[in-house]
């Protein structure tokens, strides 16, 4: 992945089995974008930056599933103290 790279592309590769396809994606981050996956990265022990993306949109679908029948969000903080969170505004 090419962190300063302009756009989006992206191109199917057939995977060794040959009867799967994955698609190749290259992102545009700005520096502070990309610092964030890094240290995402290393506070998740992910194997790669991939393995943070693909993590992240398995997190994000959920959320956004939850969101759609009407859950709410809220956090416990380590002192107990409970917060509503607004993800989606």
């Amino acid at each position: 992945m090419r962190h300063h790279h302009r756009g989006l592309h992206h191109r199917r590769d057939a995977a060794e089995s040959g009867d799967r396809t994955t698609t190749r994606v290259q992102l545009e981050l700005p520096p502070q974008a990309m610092e964030r996956l890094q240290r995402l990265k290393e506070k998740t022990e992910a194997a790669s930056y991939a393995e943070v993306i693909r993590n992240a949109l398995r997190l994000l679908e959920a959320l956004v599933d939850e969101h759609e029948k009407g859950a709410e969000f809220t956090l416990k903080r380590s002192d107990g103290e409970t917060i509503a969170y607004k993800i989606f505004v």
